[in-house]
């Protein structure tokens, strides 16, 4: 969920992410993954804009991943074999606060290559940086502050001077979503008003998705107790035939106690 949302905002407020990792307020275009010629190692995680100069590639973590450095690498020869004559800058950006000891890699190094990237820990970001920005509102809550409360009540009131009312809503969810990562849902929810999150392209998607799973996970619970209904229907025709218990059990994969109690039930049914 979390890289969805860090997607969404790097797509959407391209301009606004530019300008705090590039410097400048360029305009960045979505690069989809098969201009590289070559399926992405995890696609959910993967973003790639670009300008006619540069490419911003940019990852998102909740938690340290060991893979990281290879990831920058391989991406990094990717985009130079498909577009030798751009820049590239490559970003790792930390959303929730860890001591591990991987959030500080910046390099990947093996005999005789050495390659750089950058790595943003959101928690050692100051908080006005996020706050300048829209695109960047969601982030605030996760950065450099000692009251995260307060820096929420600060996003929302900057939330409410977005004079697009779609932005509006979608900021918000991102907001919300990301805001989860440290702070307690019911303040949340007292803070960002949440009939007009619903309204946002994020929850819409989010529910679509649960929606969908719970379709799914319906439709696998039915055929797991139609499987079970069935086995419990063949153990009954077992002992109807004086089968002992335990090759009943044996034969079915019920357990003992199960068997015993279907066995009861044919006794009750012929009295």
């Amino acid at each position: 969920m979390f890289d969805n949302i860090c997607k969404f905002l790097a797509e959407n407020f391209s301009t606004d992410f530019a300008t705090w990792l590039l410097g400048e307020p360029i305009s960045l275009t979505e690069l989809s993954p098969s201009e590289l010629s070559l399926e992405p190692i995890r696609a959910d995680a993967l973003i790639l804009l670009e300008s006619a100069e540069v490419v911003l590639h940019l990852e998102f973590q909740t938690q340290p991943d060991a893979n990281i450095p290879f990831r920058m690498i391989d991406y990094r020869l990717r985009v130079y074999r498909r577009f030798p004559q751009k820049q590239m800058r490559q970003v790792v950006i930390y959303l929730k606060e860890t001591s591990s000891e991987l959030v500080q890699q910046n390099t990947f190094t093996i005999a005789g290559t050495r390659h750089e990237f950058e790595v943003v820990r959101l928690w050692q970001q100051p908080t006005e940086v996020f706050l300048r920005y829209p695109g960047l509102f969601p982030f605030a809550v996760l950065g450099g502050t000692d009251d995260r409360a307060s820096t929420l009540q600060q996003v929302a009131q900057a939330i409410i001077g977005i004079p697009d009312q779609r932005l509006q809503n979608n900021v918000a969810a991102a907001t919300a979503i990301l805001a989860g990562l440290v702070l307690e849902k019911r303040l949340i929810q007292r803070v960002l008003r949440r009939d007009n999150m619903r309204e946002s392209v994020i929850f819409q998607e989010i529910e679509a998705e649960a929606k969908a799973e719970g379709r799914a996970q319906g439709k696998a619970e039915g055929r797991a107790e139609g499987l079970q209904e069935g086995i419990r229907r063949v153990a009954v025709n077992l002992l109807k035939s004086q089968m002992p218990l335990e090759e009943v059990a044996k034969l079915t994969g019920l357990s003992i106690e199960d068997v015993q109690f279907l066995e009861t039930q044919i006794e009750g049914e012929s009295t």
